[in-house]
C-alpha cells in the first residue's frame, strides 16, 4: 500500500501537477495539504476521473486538507478533535483497507512573537494528546502531512539562518519529538538514518530550489504496527522541478500486507 503526502499550496494552481502525479506514482492514498478551497469548490470530477475519491476538510482561500485515495474511505473523522472553536482546516483522518490515514497541515507558528506561535503549539499539543489515543488501539496508522517543523539540523541547509524561526524553535522540535516519543516513527529517518539533503520543501525566493537551499517539514509519521509493514520511503523531487511547481514535493512510504486478517479498528475517545 503505497502512501503519500504533498502540501499542494493552492489545488486550484497545481491541479494538473497532481493529475499527473497520480497516474505516474500510483499511490494509495494521497495526503494532500494547503487545498485553499472550500469544500465545494474542490475539483471532485476530475479526480474521480483520474480513478480516485477525496475527502475534503476545506476553507476558503486559506488552509484546507484533503484525502485522495483510491478506495472508499472509512470512520471519516473531520477536524482535530480538542477545540470546538477551532475553525481552521487543518485535520482529517480516515481508514482505508485496513489502515488509518490522516492528513495534517500543522500551524507555521510564524512570526513568533505574535499569537500565531501560541496557537502551533498549542495544536501540537491537542495533536499529541490525539496522536496517543490512536496508539491505543495498536492498528496500523499513519499521520502524514506538511508539519511545519524542521526536527533535526540535517534537514536543513543552514540551520543558523533557521534558529530564530518557528519551524525550527526548539519548542517546536520538543513538541515534535514528544509525538515521536509517543510510540511513532519519522518513516523517512526509519530507512534513511543518515542521509542528508533530503528536503520537502525550496521556498521560491532567492533561487533556493536551483541551489539545492531545502528544509523537510513534510513528514510522515508510523504507529508500531504501520512501521512493521515498511517496505520503502522516499521523497520525489520530481514534481518541484517543473513549471508552475508547488514549494514542496511529495514524501510517499510503501507498505507491505498485513500479517493477520481483521480490523482492529474503534472509535478513539475524544477530548473533554
Amino acid at each position: 500500500m503505497k502512501i503519500a503526502s504533498w502540501n499542494v499550496n493552492s489545488i486550484k494552481a497545481r491541479l494538473p501537477a497532481v493529475i499527473d502525479w497520480l497516474e505516474t506514482a500510483a499511490p494509495d492514498v494521497l495526503a494532500l495539504q494547503e487545498i485553499k478551497c472550500a469544500a465545494d469548490a474542490f475539483p471532485f470530477l476530475e479526480i474521480e476521473a483520474a480513478g480516485y475519491r477525496a475527502a475534503v476538510v476545506g476553507q476558503k482561500t486559506y488552509n484546507g486538507v484533503a484525502l485522495i485515495s483510491k478506495a472508499a474511505p472509512e470512520a471519516l473523522r473531520e477536524g482535530l478533535p480538542g477545540d470546538g472553536e477551532d475553525g481552521q482546516a487543518r485535520y482529517v483522518e480516515a481508514v482505508f483497507d485496513g489502515v488509518r490515514v490522516a492528513s495534517i497541515y500543522l500551524p507555521n507558528g510564524n512570526p513568533v512573537g505574535s499569537d500565531k506561535f501560541p496557537y502551533k503549539l498549542a495544536w501540537m499539543a491537542r495533536l499529541k494528546r490525539h496522536a496517543a489515543r490512536l496508539l491505543a488501539d495498536e492498528a496500523p496508522t499513519v499521520l502524514g502531512g506538511d508539519f511545519n517543523v524542521i526536527p533535526e539540523p540535517e534537514d536543513c541547509y543552514d540551520p543558523d539562518d533557521w534558529a530564530d524561526d518557528a519551524l525550527y524553535r526548539p519548542e517546536s522540535r520538543r513538541a515534535f519529538r514528544e509525538i515521536l516519543h509517543l510510540g511513532w516513527a519519522d518513516a523517512f529517518r526509519s530507512l534513511h538514518a543518515r542521509r542528508g539533503g533530503a528536503f520537502t520543501f525550496w521556498d521560491y525566493q532567492r533561487g533556493r530550489w536551483q541551489r539545492g537551499e531545502g528544509i523537510r517539514i513534510d513528514h510522515l509519521l508510523l504507529s508500531p504496527a504501520a512501521l512493521d509493514r515498511l517496505e520503502a520511503c522516499d521523497i520525489d523531487t520530481v514534481p518541484r522541478s517543473r513549471p508552475k511547481a508547488s514549494d514542496h514535493t511529495p514524501v510517499w512510504c510503501s507498505l507491505g500486507p498485513a500479517a493477520e486478517a481483521g480490523s482492529l479498528f474503534h472509535a478513539p475517545g475524544e477530548d473533554g
